[in-house]
């Protein structure tokens, strides 16, 4: 087991912004509710990333999360394959698809170079580039003794943090509307966690269904600043 201090830093450094996996190209959906007009101020920016934290795409990556962290903590590789193959299939649309594929083969190919471990050395060798991003991660944590509940909830501060980066661009917000945001959704991460952790793959629903269809038709819309 790392020390909190270890884990700390490496959960910092996987999560940065400035990791290189790309995660700044992506808003899952969100540019489309923006140019709709569904999205439009601090409010309906924060009503829309908690309805996928609580309810959606944010929802399922985190029971993925989960899941996936406890099978590489227990060397199940035939669990993890399992994971993943669920964790691919149940995305709603192409274009998150391709997001969590393209993040998770980024994420594994600069940790494993930067931060290697033997968890990680074993997905790259039986699932390879076609890795889902939350298991990637989820990976990672467990190879390096990192406990559940901190790397989940970093991991969704870093999702989040994300989707608000790119309100803050396109609605657009101001900096500190963007903090606000982040600082009310605190306890609702902290939920989502703590839920996540006792729900079960084959329990997982969602109901997000605005966001779905942004999704859906984000590749056709006319002017595109992200991939998602």
């Amino acid at each position: 087991m790392t020390t909190d201090g270890q884990a700390l830093y490496r959960l910092l450094t996987w999560l940065s912004p400035a990791y290189p996996v790309g995660a700044f190209a992506y808003s899952q959906g969100l540019e489309t509710a923006i140019a709709r007009g569904i999205v439009t101020d601090l409010a309906t920016t924060r009503d829309w990333i908690e309805d996928g934290l609580t309810s959606g795409n944010l929802w399922s990556d985190a029971v993925i999360f989960t899941r996936a962290q406890e099978a590489a903590q227990a060397r199940d590789e035939k669990a993890l394959s399992e994971i993943n193959a669920f964790a691919l299939a149940f995305q709603p649309a192409k274009e998150l698809r391709q997001e969590s594929l393209a993040l998770g083969s980024a994420f594994l190919r600069t940790t494993q170079q930067a931060w290697p471990c033997d968890a990680l050395a074993s997905v790259g060798e039986n699932i390879g580039a076609e890795a889902a991003y939350p298991l990637a991660v989820a990976t990672a944590a467990a190879g390096h003794g990192i406990s559940r509940a901190p790397a989940l909830e970093a991991w969704l501060h870093a999702a989040v943090s994300n989707l608000v980066s790119a309100a803050i661009r396109l609605v657009p917000l101001g900096q500190s509307e963007g903090q606000t945001i982040l600082a009310n959704l605190e306890q609702v991460i902290a939920e989502t966690a703590t839920r996540a952790a006792i729900t079960r793959l084959e329990d997982l629903t969602t109901n997000n269904i605005m966001a779905e269809i942004c999704a859906m038709t984000h590749e056709t819309q006319h002017t595109r600043l992200f991939r998602s």
